[in-house]
C-alpha cells in the first residue's frame, strides 16, 4: 500500500484492517494493484500525452485548409491560422501610433546629431525608445546609414544578448557579433530592440518581493492568466519598430523592403513576427528553428496554450510564404533552469542537425511546389550566429549589399545605455501592464458574457451553453470520453462499526485509470437508495486523507468518513495534482496540446459518477461534490463539466481568483511561490470564480471559508461571492447558495456544509 501522510493510528475504533482480505464489491473484479495509485495515474496521463505528441504533427493537417492553387490564394488561406496564432501568443492589443525618440535628452541648441551614441564606418548609432500600447514601449538602438537607405530591418538579439553586441559597440567583439552594424554599412536602417533576459535579477516584483525565478517566468505567470505571453509582448515591440520604419519613409520610398532577423529568442520573435505581419518581405531565423514537439522541456516563458497542437516551426514557416524565410542552423543558445528555487525546470541546447533539416524539409513540403525555394537554409558558422552565408542571403533578399562589409569598430561618442536599468524599465513596463489588464478584467468578462440572457432562470441556463463549451475547449481542454468499459475492480480497505471502505479502480482509456475510496454507511437496507457525496482532496493529497478513519489530517478531519457516519455514501477520488514538479511538468506537456490535468480529471469523474449512479444503493439524482483547497478548485471546475453532480461545495479555495493568480502586490499571489501550475489560459478575461459558479447554476452551490485561511483574505472571498449570490438571487434561486465563515484555518469545518448537504440532498439528520 502507499504510505499514509500525517497518519495517526486510531485506537479503540473496533476497526479491522482488511487490505487483501474480503470479497470485492458486487459487480467488480478483485483489485490487485500494487504500489502508489496516485503515481500510476500521473504516469498514465504522462504516457497518454506522449502518445498524442507522437501523432500531433500528422494530426495538424486536419486543422489547416491550405489552398495551393496560387501564391496569393496560399497566403490568404493561412489567415485563420494567423488569427489563431495571434490569439494564443497574446498579440491582440491594438498598437498606438508610434513615436520613436532618443532615449537621452538632447541638449538645448543642438540638433538630433547631438544625441549620437556612436559612429561606424558608414553609419550612426542612437539609443532610442518607442511606444507600443498603454505604458509598454520598446527600447534599443537605431542604426542609420550615411547613404540613402536601401532597406529597413528589425534585428532582434537573443534574450541573453544585447543590442550593443549586434551594433558592434562592445569591447573585443568578433566581427560576427556586429551583424547590425554591417547591415547599416550596407545601406539598411536598423532598429535593434532589447530583449528581457532570463536572469533572476528582477524576478518577482522589484521593491516589493523578490523571487529566485527568472523574470521571464514571472511575466509568463502574470501574462498567461490574462491571455498574453512574454513572446507576444516581444513581438508587439518588434512590430511597433516596424511601424516606425514604414511610417518614417520619405516620398517615393514606400516600396523599400522590410526585413526582420533574430537569433535565439530573437529568432523566435522574428519567425512569428514575419508569420503575422505580411509587411516583412524577408525573415532570417538563426539558432531557433527546429521541431517543437518538446516545447514543454524549454523555458516556461515559451509555453503557449495549444501551440504544439496547432503549430510547429514548419507550419509557422508556411505562413511566411510566398515571402522569403532564411533559416540558419548554426549557434544555438544553451542553458539549464531547475526547480531549486520554486521555478519551472527547462533547458535549451543545440538540436540535432538532422532534426532541424527534417523540420526544414517539412516546411517546404507544406507550401506549393513552385514556392518551396522561398524557404531556404543558409550556410552557418559553428562559432558565430548570423554569419557570412546569412548576411549574403539576407542582403540579397533585401536588395542591399550582398557582400558583407569588413567590420570596423564603431567610435563611441556618448555613454552606452545602462543595461541593468534598461532591463528593469522594460520588465516593469510589462509587469505593470499585466496589472492594468487585471484592473480591466471585469469589463472584459462582462463583454465576454454579453450574450447571456439574464431575463429568467430558463433563459439564462439555455443561453450559457456556448460559454460552457468555450470553458471546456479553451480552459479545460478536451480529450475523448471514456473509450473502454469501466471494468471496476475493488478490495476492502477497512470495516469499522458497520462502515466499510473499499478501494475501487476503473478504466477510462486503455492504460488510463481512475481510482478512489468508496465508503458505505452502516445500516443500509435492501432497495434503499442513498445520496452520495464525492469528497475531493487537495494539493498533494490522497483519498485516505479524507476517507480513512486511521488518518487524522488537520485540513480534512476524515470528512468523507464522518459523512458516512451521518448516513451518506461517500467516494474520495484520486486526482492527479500530486508529485510536485512531476505533475507540473505533465501539465506543461499538456498545455501546448490544448489540454490540462482537468482534461483527464473530468473524464475520470464521468466514469466514477456513472458507476456510482448505477449502484443499487445510490440515488443517481443525488450525487454531490465537496472539495477542499485544490479539491475546492475542483469544485469550481469539475461540476461545470460533469452534469451528474447535483450540487457543489467549494471549501478553502473560493476567492477573487484573478487577483490570486496575477497580483504583483499581494503576498497571497501565486506569482511568488512554486505553484506555476496555477495560471490558466486567459481566465482573467473569461471566468473568475463568480462566472464559474454561474455555470454550475441552477444547481446549489456553497462556499466554506475560515477567517484564518491563508489562501486569500476574507475581503477577497466576500467580494467575489457577492457576485455569485446576486446572480442566484436575481434568477429567483437565492435559497440555493450560501457561504459560511467560521473562525478557523484552511480546513474542513463540516458544520454549515453538512447542513447544506442534508437540506439539498433530502437527508435527515442522524
Amino acid at each position: 500500500m502507499f504510505p499514509v501522510r500525517l497518519a495517526l493510528l486510531l485506537v479503540g475504533l473496533g476497526l479491522t484492517s482488511a487490505v487483501g482480505r474480503g470479497d470485492p464489491l458486487p459487480g467488480t473484479a478483485p483489485l490487485t494493484w500494487d504500489g502508489d495509485p496516485a503515481a500510476r495515474i500521473v504516469g498514465a496521463i504522462d504516457h497518454y500525452l506522449d502518445v498524442r505528441l507522437g501523432t500531433v504533427v500528422a494530426d495538424r493537417a486536419a486543422l489547416w485548409g491550405r489552398d495551393l492553387s496560387s501564391a496569393d490564394a496560399f497566403s490568404k488561406s493561412g489567415e485563420p491560422q494567423r488569427r489563431r496564432l495571434r490569439e494564443i501568443l497574446g498579440v491582440v492589443d491594438a498598437r498606438d501610433p508610434v513615436v520613436l525618440r532618443h532615449a537621452a535628452p538632447i541638449a538645448v541648441g543642438s540638433d538630433a546629431a547631438g544625441a549620437e551614441l556612436a559612429r561606424g564606418a558608414h553609419h550612426r548609432v542612437y539609443a532610442v525608445v518607442w511606444n507600443v500600447f498603454r505604458g509598454v514601449g520598446g527600447e534599443g538602438l537605431l542604426l542609420l546609414p550615411d547613404a540613402a537607405p536601401r532597406a529597413d530591418v528589425v534585428l532582434v538579439p537573443d534574450c541573453d544578448g544585447s543590442p550593443e553586441e549586434l551594433a558592434g559597440l562592445g569591447k573585443d567583439l568578433p566581427p560576427g557579433h556586429a551583424f547590425g552594424a554591417q547591415l547599416a554599412d550596407a545601406g539598411c536602417r536598423v532598429v535593434i530592440p532589447v530583449m528581457l533576459d532570463r536572469s533572476t535579477t528582477n524576478g518577482g516584483n522589484p521593491g516589493y518581493r523578490h523571487v529566485e525565478t527568472s523574470q521571464r517566468e514571472t511575466l509568463w505567470r502574470a501574462t498567461y492568466q490574462m491571455g498574453r505571453t512574454p513572446t507576444g509582448y516581444d513581438i508587439q515591440k518588434a512590430l511597433a519598430a516596424a511601424d516606425w520604419l514604414v511610417g518614417s519613409r520619405g516620398t517615393g520610398e514606400s516600396a523599400r523592403p522590410l526585413g526582420v532577423a533574430g537569433h535565439g529568442e530573437g529568432g523566435r520573435v522574428a519567425l512569428h513576427a514575419a508569420a503575422l505581419d505580411e509587411r516583412f518581405t524577408v525573415a532570417l531565423v538563426s539558432g531557433y528553428f527546429q521541431p517543437r514537439e518538446a516545447n514543454w522541456l524549454e523555458p516556461l516563458d515559451r509555453n503557449a496554450w495549444s501551440y504544439v497542437r496547432d503549430f510547429g516551426d514548419a507550419e509557422i514557416a508556411s505562413l511566411i510564404v510566398p515571402r522569403k524565410l532564411l533559416v540558419e542552423d548554426g549557434v544555438h543558445p544553451s542553458g539549464t533552469w531547475t526547480d531549486a528555487h520554486g521555478g519551472a525546470p527547462g533547458r535549451l541546447a543545440r538540436p540535432d542537425g538532422k532534426a532541424v533539416v527534417g523540420e526544414f524539409e517539412r516546411a517546404r513540403a507544406l507550401v506549393p511546389g513552385t514556392l518551396r525555394g522561398r524557404i531556404a537554409m543558409v550556410g552557418a558558422s559553428p562559432t558565430v550566429a548570423m554569419g557570412d552565408g546569412a548576411f549574403r542571403a539576407f542582403g540579397e533578399a533585401l536588395g542591399a549589399e550582398r557582400r558583407r562589409p569588413s567590420w570596423t569598430p564603431s567610435v563611441v561618442s556618448g555613454a552606452l545605455p545602462d543595461r541593468a536599468a534598461r532591463q528593469l524599465r522594460q520588465y516593469r513596463q510589462v509587469l505593470d501592464d499585466t496589472q492594468a489588464l487585471v484592473v480591466r478584467a471585469p469589463d472584459a468578462r462582462r463583454a465576454f458574457w454579453k450574450d447571456a440572457n439574464r431575463g429568467n432562470l430558463a433563459a439564462f441556463t439555455n443561453s450559457t451553453g456556448a460559454l460552457r463549451g468555450y470553458f471546456r475547449k479553451e480552459t479545460v481542454g478536451v480529450i475523448p470520453a471514456a473509450s473502454v468499459p469501466p471494468a471496476p475492480q475493488s478490495r476492502l480497505l477497512y470495516e469499522t462499526n458497520g462502515i466499510r471502505g473499499y478501494e475501487v479502480a476503473f478504466s477510462v482509456h486503455d492504460g488510463l485509470p481512475a481510482y478512489g475510496i468508496l465508503v458505505l454507511p452502516a445500516g443500509m437496507k435492501d432497495g434503499e437508495r442513498r445520496p452520495v457525496v464525492v469528497c475531493q482532496h487537495g494539493l498533494e493529497g490522497r483519498p485516505t486523507d479524507v476517507a480513512d478513519p486511521r488518518v487524522e489530517n488537520s485540513a480534512y478531519h476524515r470528512y468523507a468518513f464522518r459523512l458516512a457516519e451521518q448516513g451518506f455514501v461517500t467516494f474520495a477520488p484520486q486526482n492527479a495534482y500530486i508529485g510536485n514538479t512531476r505533475f507540473r511538468q505533465v501539465l506543461r506537456k499538456a498545455q501546448p496540446l490544448g489540454l490540462t490535468l482537468w482534461s483527464f480529471i473530468v473524464r475520470q469523474h464521468e466514469v466514477i459518477t456513472d458507476w456510482l449512479a448505477a449502484q443499487p444503493y445510490v440515488d443517481p439524482q443525488r450525487i454531490a461534490f465537496y472539495g477542499l483547497s485544490y479539491g475546492g478548485k475542483s469544485a469550481m471546475r469539475i461540476p461545470v463539466w460533469v452534469d451528474r453532480y447535483c450540487l457543489s461545495i467549494c471549501s478553502a479555495d473560493y476567492n477573487e481568483w484573478i487577483w490570486k493568480c496575477a497580483s504583483t502586490t499581494s503576498g497571497y499571489s501565486y506569482l511568488f511561490n512554486s505553484e506555476y501550475d496555477m495560471p490558466e489560459w486567459n481566465l482573467g478575461n473569461t471566468f473568475n470564480y463568480a462566472e464559474l459558479s454561474w455555470l454550475i447554476l441552477p444547481r446549489p452551490f456553497m462556499v466554506e471559508r475560515g477567517h484564518d485561511d491563508g489562501v486569500a483574505p476574507d475581503e477577497w472571498v466576500a467580494y467575489e461571492y457577492a457576485r455569485t449570490r446576486r446572480q442566484y438571487v436575481k434568477l429567483g434561486i437565492g435559497d440555493r447558495t450560501e457561504i459560511e465563515f467560521f473562525d478557523g484555518p484552511h480546513t474542513i469545518h463540516g458544520v454549515g456544509t453538512f447542513d447544506f448537504l442534508r437540506r439539498h440532498l433530502a437527508m435527515p439528520a442522524k
